[in-house]
């Protein structure tokens, strides 16, 4: 019974945040403010998620493998690598550094 209370409260949700979406005035998504907000905020969420899924171990901090292929990531980025490329490089150092450590 607590499955379907659940869903039925997520589906509430999600339609009084649908709602309240479109109660916005035009005025206020048209400001400039707002559309630069609106174009940063998805890279904020996706930066503060591959530093919580890099860096988080539960309740702690970890510094292990998932750090280097992330170190790699980005120079892979800074010379402009496409992106195939970069997650290539993230996944051999990743996975190289996890080899080592077990050796």
């Amino acid at each position: 019974m607590n499955v379907w209370i659940a869903i039925v409260l997520t589906a509430v949700g999600c339609y009084l945040a649908k709602l309240i979406g479109l109660l916005v005035p035009a005025g206020l998504l048209e400001r400039p403010l707002t559309q630069r907000l609106a174009a940063l905020l998805p890279v904020a969420l996706l930066a503060a998620l591959t530093a919580q899924q890099t860096f988080g171990d539960g309740q702690h901090l970890a510094l292990d493998a998932r750090a280097a292929g992330l170190a790699a990531a980005a120079v892979a980025l800074v010379l402009r690598a496409p992106f195939l490329v970069i997650v290539g490089a993230a996944v051999i150092v990743t996975a190289g550094v996890r080899a080592l450590g077990q050796a």
